[in-house]
């Protein structure tokens, strides 16, 4: 996708759509607040671009050629998504300031195995460009800007949730349970 400005659009439009990233990063929000979670964005950047050129130079061709390897990666996600919603149903309810229920590390590994990386590492980027270098940039500052809104949307939960937001973590677990199911469906 060679266009700038459609290729700005597929990315914020894929970025904004809900999935695991997701609800950790809106989670992070309503659990440290907008200015603890913000240091959670690196992991996703890091995540998104590590999966990406994996994706695209290593398992591209292989995946392609061999489906069974492409549902076996979907289980493998889908056995870290159950994991990590087991994880947060776990935390207390109670929220309090120094409240850690997502690490670097669940960002990380869980943007790292997220599907959305499958789209934009097959689909989206255009490795043949000249530009490629600028479309990384963009596609990095567009994760930073949607990682940003799911964080702050996370917050502004918290705050309109006031003592029932230690369910936060709960509601987030059963989501990732939700997407966990879809990509377990997808590899079947």
């Amino acid at each position: 996708m060679s266009d700038p400005v459609l290729f700005f659009l597929a990315v914020l439009t894929i970025l904004a759509t809900p999935g695991p990233t997701n609800t950790l990063m809106a989670t992070a929000g309503a659990t440290r607040g907008l200015a603890g979670s913000l240091r959670l964005l690196p992991a996703e950047i890091g995540g998104y671009l590590l999966a990406i050129f994996a994706i695209h130079f290593a398992l591209g061709q292989v995946v392609g050629d061999h489906p069974v390897i492409g549902s076996g990666l979907k289980i493998a996600v889908a056995a870290y998504l159950v994991w990590l919603a087991v994880k947060l149903w776990r935390r207390p309810l109670i929220l309090d300031a120094g409240a850690q229920a997502v690490s670097f590390a669940n960002v990380f590994v869980t943007t790292l195995l997220n599907p959305k990386a499958l789209v934009f590492a097959l689909t989206v980027l255009p490795w043949q460009s000249p530009a490629l270098g600028w479309y990384v940039a963009a596609f990095a500052a567009t994760v930073v800007a949607a990682g940003g809104g799911w964080i702050a949307l996370g917050s502004t939960l918290r705050g309109a949730m006031g003592s029932r937001a230690g369910y936060l973590p709960r509601i987030a677990a059963v989501a990732l349970l939700a997407f966990a199911g879809l990509v377990l469906r997808a590899a079947l």
